[in-house]
């Protein structure tokens, strides 16, 4: 596409239909070839038993045929114990690297929530959190100290006392 040109809807949709069409034909053909793949390897591996002769000559086919269902029991068996083996591994190894790497700590956003909303957030819908702690604070009264008036009286008073008290000692 160009610059400045956009493809319309209805072309897009068009193209994308014709897509879709030839991806399921690829797919109805792929299945197509399995089956075909797998008739042949079934005809050159496992040709039909013959199944004319005396019970003797059955009991030792079928004899056969379970030793046969062993051994390919056995190797499946080693395979998927490989295959899981592998896959812990793998497992082991994708932890490592996420350690090796380090996590990364996406920006934190600022956001504005009360501290009720918090806890709700935090403990669920179902408990009941009320962060207003004033209200769980007992109610004190200020004592207001009253001074008493006489300590307070004329400033004159008191400094013609202090004279007093200077010449008693200037006296001695």
């Amino acid at each position: 596409m160009s610059d400045g040109k956009k493809m319309t809807s209805s072309r897009r949709h068009h193209l994308k239909s014709l897509m879709l069409q030839i991806a399921a034909s690829w797919i109805v053909q792929e299945k197509k070839d399995n089956e075909e793949a797998k008739a042949a390897y079934m005809a050159e591996n496992c040709p039909t038993p013959d199944l004319s002769g005396d019970q003797a000559a059955l009991m030792e086919l079928c004899k056969k045929i379970y030793q046969a269902i062993d051994k390919i029991d056995e190797a499946r068996y080693d395979i998927e114990a490989k295959v899981h083996k592998a896959d812990v591994e793998i497992e082991d190894l994708k932890l490592k690297v996420v350690d090796l790497a380090g996590v990364k700590k996406p920006a934190l956003k600022k956001v504005r929530m009360s501290a009720d909303a918090m806890l709700q957030a935090l403990l669920g819908g179902k408990h009941k959190v009320n962060m207003d702690l004033r209200a769980n604070l007992k109610q004190v009264k200020k004592e207001v100290k009253e001074e008493p008036t006489e300590a307070v009286g004329d400033w004159r008073k008191n400094i013609e006392d202090k004279a007093d008290r200077k010449k008693m000692f200037e006296t001695s």
